[in-house]
């Protein structure tokens, strides 16, 4: 049986001895290579865990299971492994789209492990309902297409996505790179994460958060719409909402530095 650090390609690095940790997670279709600007600001001050999603990145491919992973509660378990076999304490989250939902549900199942939370881009839900006036950004017509688009032919699925949601259309090396781990996953595992988080909805949940949160939209997210994180403002409690002056879904990626120090005022 493989460790947690083993199964998900954990790294860890900053300050052995600091008294607070920042364990950085990233959302669908990226790895924790996305995060090395955020980790280069704060490893001098905390101690630093990354780690890279069963199912994604450089995580161990043969611990992927459809069953456990059918809800992205897989992966909640999959962290309290990792705050466990860690011995970890005082955890600031960051996390990056569906990590970021990840990361406040462990929170509520595990909350004497962590400090606050940090949600990059996140949303409890991404399908509209109309009939409550919820708007998460897309409807099951524009999923089903996209489902189709993965199976037809996953590659340049992957590049079109990529350049959707990355935006920043004058520096087209950043959509290049998420189009490259993108690419990197086995579309039928792909195709499966991307069923969970699509139809996920922890709108119910959000209450339930104890820990200080910040929630952090880019001025135009087309994954994740500004009534996403005004709604999770309105219902998590303790909770900040920050816009950064950036386009598309990686905030963390195409304003590094505006992230870093919203960041850094929270915390």
């Amino acid at each position: 049986m493989h460790t947690v650090k083993e199964k998900n390609n954990v790294h860890i690095r900053g300050r052995a001895d600091a008294t607070h940790t920042i364990i950085f997670g990233h959302g669908f279709g990226s790895d924790q290579t996305a995060f090395e600007p955020l980790v280069q600001a704060f490893e001098a001050d905390y101690k630093i865990v990354l780690f890279d999603n069963v199912g994604g990145g450089k995580a161990d491919i043969n611990a992927f299971s459809p069953s456990r992973y059918s809800t992205i509660q897989g992966y909640v378990t999959d962290l309290g492994d990792l705050l466990r076999e860690l011995n970890l304490e005082n955890v600031i989250y960051v996390g990056h789209s569906v990590n970021g939902m990840i990361g406040l549900l462990s929170a509520i199942k595990y909350p004497s492990y962590f400090n606050k939370l940090v949600l990059l881009g996140s949303s409890p839900r991404y399908l509209n309902e109309p009939e409550t006036g919820y708007v998460g950004g897309f409807n099951m017509e524009a999923l089903e297409q996209l489902y189709n688009a993965m199976s037809t032919n996953y590659f340049a699925w992957a590049s079109g996505f990529a350049q959707l949601v990355v935006q920043n259309e004058d520096r087209p090396e950043l959509a290049a790179n998420f189009a490259k781990t993108l690419s990197s996953i086995r579309a039928d595992i792909a195709l499966s994460v991307a069923k969970a988080i699509f139809e996920m909805d922890h709108r119910n949940e959000l209450g339930k958060s104890v820990i200080p949160a910040l929630i952090v939209q880019t001025t135009d997210d087309p994954a994740v719409p500004k009534e996403v994180g005004e709604y999770m403002h309105r219902h998590i409690p303790n909770s900040q909402l920050a816009t950064v002056n950036t386009r598309g879904h990686f905030p963390h990626v195409s304003a590094p530095g505006e992230v870093i120090s919203i960041i850094k005022s929270f915390i």
